[in-house]
């Protein structure tokens, strides 16, 4: 009978043992908002964040982690696909082009698995939304909601650090207004304190000033950090007292680097590293190949997320998706990719193509588009007091080289040794040195360009006609893009080399407006040296693509013609395709104080009828210039 007994006890232990090692976990993400890790477990002594740094102590801490875009829609849409955006045309801020008819969101896979889903509360996804994905999407989502013993899928996002943050409350209280549709005054802010953290002792990076108001900034984001971490903290332990911790994985992870000066929108560890910390419950072990407590060097971007995820839960993960699983069973704890991709396209108001690729030592940096500065004004950066102190120090002299890089143009390209320049401010792309590093991420990344088939060199102008009919990866698999061919033109076009001005002339006539697009480019990049390409531009600037004559009309400016420049811009700002006016309003960034004022009714017209919130921030710039506030 004892035998009989022991066996029964033993067989029934086994089987709710396997039960339990065999059913799926559930799994939340707790996601800030604009931020680098400024986190006690990263070694930050100025940081207090404590919630943050016990979730690390007892998961694993992904010191090489990062978005893919340094702001959040783009990324936030490599996130939910697994598809790097320059690949489905999500690449540019708040596009909203559509994704090819075979891409699903993946929390929907999970939740065809019978996992319950949810989302608290931002998506952002930068493209057409399938709300069909969440069982449930606001900001009282929950998995309290679900089904007893059905494994969820819980999203949270946590706005406390995001970029506003640290604006003024005068700011923030009309930026609100504006948004909710309501009376300014009715618009109450709670009352700030005294900085818990002290200005004076703020570890200020070389390539910003030291100015008292960026001093400011970061004490005060410093304080939003800590905040957050509470928020953090009052999330773990909702999860224990629902009883669910030791069945719940648990991701911590920044959607973007950021958010003070030079990091978010911006192409450098700054920007796009980002913390990631994930504990794994000893109930699901086997999930994890690295080992409580673990801090992993291993290279992850936002692709790797989605895989990762299906991957946990036991779904099969779709053979579009781009990104590699770094956590589940028969993953190789020193396995992974030996690089991770970013990019930069359109950026609120502001036009630029940006193509990045960090391997574990060096970080690549290729701009398409140089003679735009940095720091370029974008509207929503520039409510920053930081920024605008920054600002106000280069226009009196009061910067070195370093700090002042940031109003300068951009080299064609930037190789930095992360690991002894953290910083990125010392280029090593021309130090005979490198050549051979330099020569090999710059191969690996055209190689990607091309692999990915990157619609991101397709002028937006275009874009927006072509996703009226469909997606952008669809259009650059029909046959109408040769994406081999944009790409060579794009290289040298961006490359300051005079002894390519024939072949980017030659480009003027090609059938493909595109690559006659690319050809401007290339004259404007060119400035003084491209007098050559004068004829050329006049027969460009009546082209029958209105990208293409923006295009000319901008290197026709650069070259002193500027009445003829001024006459298509005028045009341009008339035209009904959203993104053709805002590259004419970008061109005109440039023209003086008499040369706009013909134009202010047309400037007045654009944020009248309100079409886009971009044209009419770029719009108000200009007119602020003329005097309108």
């Amino acid at each position: 009978m004892y035998r009989i007994v022991c066996f029964f006890s033993f067989f029934l232990v086994s089987a709710i043992y396997g039960q339990e090692k065999s059913s799926r976990p559930n799994i939340i993400w707790i996601v800030s908002e604009d931020n680098s890790p400024f986190i006690g477990a990263y070694g930050d002594k100025e940081a207090t964040t404590p919630n943050i740094d016990k979730l690390a102590r007892e998961g694993i801490l992904f010191q090489n982690a990062y978005c893919t875009a340094a702001v959040c829609s783009p990324s936030r849409s490599t996130l939910i696909t697994g598809v790097y955006p320059p690949a489905i045309g999500t690449e540019n801020m708040r596009s909203e082009y559509p994704l090819p008819s075979f891409i699903r969101l993946f929390p929907a896979y999970l939740k065809d698995a019978g996992y319950y889903t949810t989302n608290n509360a931002k998506k952002d996804y930068n493209t057409v939304d399938q709300p069909e994905v969440w069982d449930e999407s606001s900001d009282t989502a929950t998995y309290k909601h679900r089904s007893n013993n059905q494994p969820f899928f819980a999203v949270f996002n946590l706005m406390t650090t995001h970029e506003s943050s640290i604006f003024p409350d005068k700011v923030k209280r009309a930026m609100y207004a504006h948004y909710m549709h309501v009376p300014l005054d009715s618009i109450k802010l709670p009352p700030t304190g005294p900085l818990i953290h002290d200005p004076e002792r703020m570890h200020i990076p070389s390539y910003l000033p030291a100015t008292t108001e960026m001093k400011h900034d970061w004490a005060l984001y410093y304080d939003k950090m800590t905040q957050m971490d509470s928020q953090v903290g009052k999330l773990l332990k909702d999860l224990e007292d629902a009883g669910l911790a030791d069945n719940t994985i648990v991701f911590y992870y920044g959607d973007n680097g950021g958010v003070l000066g030079r990091s978010k929108r911006f192409m450098f560890e700054s920007g796009l590293r980002i913390p990631l910390v994930v504990r794994i419950p000893e109930n699901y072990r086997n999930l994890n190949p690295y080992g409580a407590g673990s801090r992993v060097n291993r290279l992850v971007d936002f692709a790797d997320f989605a895989p990762t995820l299906l991957h946990l839960a036991g779904v099969k993960v779709p053979s579009y998706m781009q990104g590699k699983p770094f956590l589940g069973e028969d993953i190789a704890p020193d396995g992974g990719r030996d690089w991770v991709f970013g990019f930069r396209g359109r950026m609120d108001e502001r036009f630029d193509l940006v193509r990045t690729i960090r391997d574990k030592k060096y970080r690549y940096v290729r701009n398409f588009m140089p003679h735009k500065i940095y720091g370029q004004p974008i509207q929503f950066l520039w409510m920053v007091p930081s920024m605008q102190s920054w600002e106000q120090a280069y226009k009196a002299g009061q910067l070195n080289d370093t700090q002042s890089a940031f109003f300068k143009e951009k080299p064609v390209e930037e190789l930095y040794d992360v690991a002894a320049d953290p910083d990125n401010v010392h280029n090593l792309a021309g130090l005979p040195a490198y050549a051979t590093v330099l020569a090999g991420l710059r191969k690996k990344t055209f190689d990607l360009l091309v692999n990915l088939q990157d619609v991101g060199f397709i002028p937006e102008g275009a874009a927006e006609e072509i996703s009226k009919m469909g997606s952008l990866y669809d259009y650059a698999r029909s046959g109408k893009y040769d994406v081999r061919k944009v790409i060579h033109v794009a290289d040298i076009a961006s490359s300051r080399r005079t002894d390519k001005l024939p072949e980017l002339i030659q480009a003027f006539s090609d059938p493909d407006p595109v690559i006659r697009y690319w050809g401007a480019v290339g004259a404007t990049v060119l400035k003084g040296n491209a007098r050559g390409a004068l004829g050329g531009l006049h027969v460009l600037i009546h082209d029958t693509a209105a990208y293409v004559r923006v295009a000319a009309a901008e290197a026709l400016y650069g070259l002193g013609e500027h009445a003829q420049a001024l006459n298509v811009l005028s045009d341009a700002l008339k035209s009904g395709n959203t993104m053709v006016r805002l590259q004419a309003l970008n061109v005109l960034m440039l023209a003086s104080v008499a040369e706009l004022k013909p134009l202010q009714n047309d400037l007045s017209l654009i944020v009248k009828q309100n079409v886009s919130e971009y044209d009419v921030k770029a719009a108000q710039f200009l007119l602020k210039k003329l005097g309108h506030e």
